[in-house]
């Protein structure tokens, strides 16, 4: 459902003006609900063809901002794009009335949940809590104060909380004190700050901070920290009172959880939480604060976890990314001592810079030595792209001689040895004290994906070609192959080794990971492969006898697992939040590391020249952008967003911008159609064969609902559509290769072969139809081929040197690609002969996100500049958290958390 305000509803003479106004857009179905200063419509989007609610802001408020500075501040709200945030998808004037739109959300609110259930668990309010002040951290560096946060306003339509109601929190940072000279107040009193119950005007972040320290009491305790029989009796007591301690309300309360909360509730603005972001990680122990003033006789144990020196450094919602995977041996108990905390400097460019075209995005790119002395990841810095080491106490990483572009490394059990894989896929290991490197395997063994684990006996587990499991001695030797059923038809992702040889648990996933992941494990002596743990990834044994893994929520969960059996026997319990499925890693001494990813609002869309000189396209849109294509008249942008799922949006030449797509897991990697109308693209729902890609096409303007395009026996990964319109190219992955293939859309009704048997992807087709660039995978290496189009003549190779992610200029004299962290730009001459001029740089990529399998920008009609996308810059001081002693934290949270 969509929230609603209790009280009176509006006159039918205001519904019937608004649904008139409307008509031509929005049919109204029905009041939902209306409060002091808005009321809430169902309606229906006959653009769209979706449900949504309109809310309506009530005369005399609508009278005290007025229409214009109404539509021109609305826009700020509207630029509001987290996960936790219920969407604006409209605005404006009705016939005198001032309206916005959002989805219609089917479900319950947290009042609604309140009302069933009373109290929640630990667990779970904790995670509610953390994925309110994940939304609230994102909106206040936005400058955005919500003024409203209360039950009523968070929805959980997939047990996930949505934050409502921010166009209210604009509506009265517009009106000003002129709203208590009409009576209206913004604020329920069992929430309101003392600052804000006092009318105080100038309201920053904590006043959010405290209602949601009130929300957070609420749902551990079953009720509000103060109430009364009337509202100025609950104020009162807000200003005079302090809340009952939590622990004498509920003792399995873990004490740093009930300090955060009453830090969050303290009277004075200056006592509280400066952020939203230190209250999440103050809820997750992980960043402590200032004891708060308890009420008499209340008592407080010091643990390590709330009481380390460490601070600010707050893991909050889908914002804390934990990195560093495969790392070898299992988890043994945990020496005595403090859980303690460091932040420690690694990685110096964006991990997408670093990712080679032979490397999978979702292959590791560091791990923990077995005792935890040293780290090891793969970064690009100056002259070394490839394995660089950071040792506990040295100030510095230093690169490791020998590895040059090496990718996913792993221990071995007894740290003395590191493997890794090559960009042509070959797999080598090198000494830790340094020393020539070791070929184990060839590359045309090595599968897609570069994963792999050392076991105990010494034998190495990896992801081979044909999507299986192979093992090969850590001595090297010729590799074997782990039963036919091992793993086929599966991309493995990550490995961790269980003990004493007896299996590997791995991450896996079926066609492509944007589907999802799961958790399975491999049986040596079974010689079999099976499923554990659905949607859910990036798993380790811990020494507790739990499986930890990550799920879909961004929560690392404990379960009980049995050795003997291979079986997880009992239900999951949650033990910390905001964990990113395949990027975490312990090391068999019990230490913990993990990355602090720096909450700027993610990446932006950029134009670059050809000087490398760059532009923000919007600088007040950031997210995690994938994959841009320019319109053909350069005015629009047709781009994916990645958030719960991923989404086509539109960027018009007037700066609005609309989410084109509504359904589906994935709908990504647009094309445009010759005269701009429409935008083709792989897409994935329920209800394609069970999760199927095929390629959709649907009007920019929204006007119509996507319509099937193509359908293949193989999953459809990337579309382009010919410069006249008549082609449509698509790649797919057929059983362990990659095909493009074509269909003559006036004419055909199958795709045609053009590439088949290989590994080909990125297909461009020259604007003039004639010339098809690509890239091709020939004895490891990735290179960008250009071949006659449809057919009958040898392939060009254009880069000797490893290319991908090809685009041709508009007027087809150039050709574009990346190559080792530069755009190239190679001169064309196109008629009865292709004739190539040799690549020249145009400017470093480095800043700029990757891709292996679809191009991730695109060039300007007039061939001057590229839309590109700059990822976040990499914080200086160090992004990476190392914790020593986790176990004991561990084990603390397990004895203190239910089972879900």
């Amino acid at each position: 459902m969509t929230p609603s305000n209790d009280g009176p509803t509006t006159t039918p003479e205001a519904a019937s003006r608004l649904a008139d106004a409307l008509s031509d857009r929005y049919r109204i179905e029905r009041e939902l609900g209306a409060g002091g200063m808005a009321t809430v419509y169902l309606a229906h989007d006959a653009r769209h063809d979706r449900r949504v609610a309109i809310k309506v802001l009530k005369p005399e408020l609508a009278a005290l901002i007025g229409s214009q500075r109404f539509l021109s501040e609305i826009r700020t709200t509207a630029n509001l794009q987290h996960p936790h945030i219920l969407p604006l998808f409209d605005s404006g004037v009705a016939d005198s009335l001032l309206y916005y739109v959002m989805p219609y959300i089917e479900g319950i609110s947290l009042r609604d949940r309140l009302t069933r259930d009373r109290q929640l668990s630990v667990g779970e309010a904790t995670r509610i809590a953390s994925e309110i002040g994940a939304a609230l951290d994102y909106a206040h560096r936005h400058g955005i104060i919500h003024r409203d946060i209360k039950p009523e306003n968070i929805l959980l339509p997939d047990g996930s909380a949505l934050v409502a109601d921010f166009g209210i929190a604009l509506a009265a940072d517009v009106a000003g004190t002129r709203m208590t000279e009409t009576g209206m107040s913004l604020g329920t009193p069992q929430y309101m700050s003392p600052e804000q119950a006092m009318g105080e005007r100038a309201l920053d972040a904590r006043t959010d901070i405290y209602s949601l320290g009130c929300v957070t009491y609420e749902m551990l305790a079953g009720e509000p920290p103060f109430s009364g029989p009337s509202a100025q009796a609950v104020v009162a007591r807000v200003m005079t009172s302090d809340p009952p301690d939590l622990r004498s309300l509920r003792r399995t309360i873990p004490d740093h959880v009930a300090d955060a909360v009453h830090i969050a509730l303290e009277k004075v603005p200056a006592d509280r939480f400066a952020r939203a972001a230190d209250f999440v990680g103050a809820l997750a122990g992980s960043a402590p604060a200032p004891r708060p003033r308890r009420a008499p006789g209340a008592t407080a144990s010091q643990r390590p976890a709330a009481t380390s020196p460490w601070a600010r450094l707050a893991p909050y919602g889908l914002a804390l990314v934990l990195l560093a995977v495969a790392a070898a041996g299992w988890l043994r108990p945990a020496r005595p001592g403090p859980v303690s905390r460091q932040r420690v400097a690694l990685w110096q460019t964006p991990l997408s810079s670093i990712q080679s075209p032979g490397a999978n995005s979702l292959a590791a790119q560091a791990a923990i030595a077995p005792d935890g002395a040293s780290i090891v990841f793969a970064d690009s810095v100056g002259e070394h792209r490839g394995l660089w080491i950071k040792h506990r106490h040295a100030t510095d990483p230093i690169p490791m001689a020998g590895t040059e572009g090496g990718v996913a490394p792993f221990f071995s059990p007894d740290g003395g040895w590191i493997g890794y894989f090559t960009p042509d896929g070959t797999l080598k290991k090198v000494p830790v004290t340094g020393g020539g490197s070791i070929a184990l395997v060839s590359s045309d063994v090595i599968g897609l994906n570069f994963a792999a684990t050392w076991l105990d006996d010494g034998t190495i587990v990896f992801a081979g070609s044909g999507l299986s499991l192979f093992q090969v001695p850590g001595d090297g030797g010729t590799p074997t192959r782990l039963a036919a059923d091992s793993a086929s038809g599966i991309f493995i992702t990550a490995m961790s080794p269980l003990p004493d040889s007896r299996g590997v648990l791995y991450t896996g996933c079926r066609g492509n990971c944007v589907m999802g992941s799961f958790v399975g494990i491999f049986d040596i002596a079974g010689g079999s492969a099976r499923e554990l743990v659905a949607e859910a990834a990036g798993a380790w044994y811990a020494p507790t006898g739990h499986l930890l893994y990550a799920d879909r929520a961004a929560v690392l969960l404990a379960a009980t697992f049995d050795l003997g059996k291979l079986e997880l026997t009992s239900g999951a319990m949650p033990i910390l939040e905001g964990i990113a499925p395949r990027r975490f890693a312990v090391s068999r001494s019990g230490t913990l590391v993990h990355w602090l990813y720096q909450q700027d609002g993610g990446a932006e869309l950029v134009w670059v020249d050809r000087a490398g000189v760059a532009e923000p396209l919007d600088s007040t849109w950031r997210g995690e952008f994938e994959y841009p294509a320019v319109s053909p008249d350069g005015g629009s942008v047709a781009v994916s967003l990645r958030e719960r799922t991923t989404q086509l949006w539109i960027r018009r030449s007037d700066g609005t911008r609309e989410q084109l797509t509504q359904q589906g897991v994935v709908n990504w990697r647009p094309s445009w159609s010759p005269d701009g109308r429409s935008v083709a693209f792989s897409s994935g729902t329920a209800t394609d064969s069970g999760g199927d890609i095929v390629i959709r096409r649907m009007p920019v303007d929204g006007s119509a609902p996507p319509e099937l395009l193509q359908r293949h026996t193989f999953r459809l990964w990337e579309a382009e559509l010919s410069r006249d319109g008549r082609w449509l190219l698509t790649r797919s992955d057929e059983s362990g290769v990659m095909a493009i293939r074509a269909r003559r859309l006036d004419t055909d009704t199958m795709l045609r072969p053009i590439l088949v048997g290989g590994l080909y992807l990125q297909p461009a087709l020259s604007p003039d139809g004639r010339w098809l660039a690509h890239v091709a995978t020939i004895d490891g290496q990735s290179d960008i081929f250009v071949t006659p189009f449809p057919g009958g003549g040898p392939s060009r190779r254009v880069s000797r040197d490893g290319g991908g992610e090809p685009r041709w200029a508009r007027n087809g004299r150039e050709l574009f690609f990346k190559s080792n962290g530069m755009l190239m730009s190679v001169a064309v001459t196109s008629g009865a002969a292709l004739s190539l001029g040799t690549p020249r740089p145009l400017f470093s990529t480095a800043p700029y996100r990757g891709a292996r399998n679809h191009p991730q920008y695109d060039v300007a009609p007039d061939g001057r500049r590229f839309l590109m996308i700059r990822e976040p810059p990499v914080d200086p001081r160090g992004s990476t958290i190392y914790v020593e002693n986790w176990f004991t934290e561990l084990e603390a949270r397990l004895a203190s958390r239910p089972a879900r």
